[in-house]
């Protein structure tokens, strides 16, 4: 009768599970842990920046009379009135600080450390005097007595009060995540200039902040286009 003799389990030293990021398991689709979890992140806020526009659309479409947008969001210069230059103003801002953090994920893929921090530096910029312009918006149409709850009956308004609740809501949340990204950005670019990233050999935090700056700029291109264009 042949015997097989049975070897036992080969157990892995914890040193060497310890070296995997992922405490020894697989990465999901290639990627760390950190981008994996803004992927998540980002995919959750859009449902919520959907929901939103969605409920936008369905009062729109129920609104028997609803405000008109050029009119309301226009701008008195030099005795005549603008449609829409303010709201062209601030997208051609934020569609720009796209592309200072994108050259400063580039800048941060060649270890450039000072010119990712100038171009993070100029992302914030951009993206502060994008709020600074939404702070004067809703300055000017407070003034012009336009609430969440309520809408005056005199034209362009003509007391839609719904138009108010969008208007808020979708600025509002829209602009509390561009103020909370140049926070972020700002943060990273004061870790970059530390040399925190070359330490640790990686400067894959510029690219995460990236992708988080790059849906909140795309995230505005569908506000500008539903709410403010139709």
């Amino acid at each position: 009768m042949k015997v097989t003799m049975q070897s036992e389990p080969q157990t892995i030293p914890l040193e060497e599970v310890l070296k995997s990021d992922w405490g020894g398991g697989k990465s999901p689709f290639a990627v760390s842990w950190g981008k994996l979890m803004m992927w998540l992140f980002i995919l959750s806020d859009a449902f919520i920046f959907g929901s939103f526009l969605v409920g936008y659309g369905t009062l729109r479409l129920s609104s028997e009379k609803w405000p008109e947008t050029e009119k309301v969001f226009a701008l008195h210069l030099f005795g005549h009135e603008v449609p829409l230059l303010l709201i062209a103003i601030m997208t051609f801002v934020l569609i720009s600080s796209s592309g200072w953090m994108a050259l400063a994920v580039n800048a941060a893929y060649n270890r450039d450390k000072s010119r990712t921090v100038l171009f993070l530096a100029l992302t914030c910029l951009f993206g502060l005097i994008f709020v600074g312009c939404q702070a004067y918006e809703w300055w000017k149409l407070i003034n012009e007595g336009l609430r969440p709850w309520f809408a005056p009956e005199h034209p362009p308004f003509d007391g839609v009060k719904s138009f108010g609740a969008c208007f808020f809501t979708l600025t509002g949340f829209h602009g509390m995540h561009v103020l909370s990204g140049v926070i972020y950005l700002a943060v990273i670019a004061l870790r970059v200039a530390k040399g925190v990233y070359d330490r640790k050999g990686s400067y894959e935090a510029v690219e995460i902040a990236g992708l988080y700056w790059h849906f909140v700029d795309l995230v505005w291109v569908f506000i500008f286009t539903f709410f403010y264009l139709f």
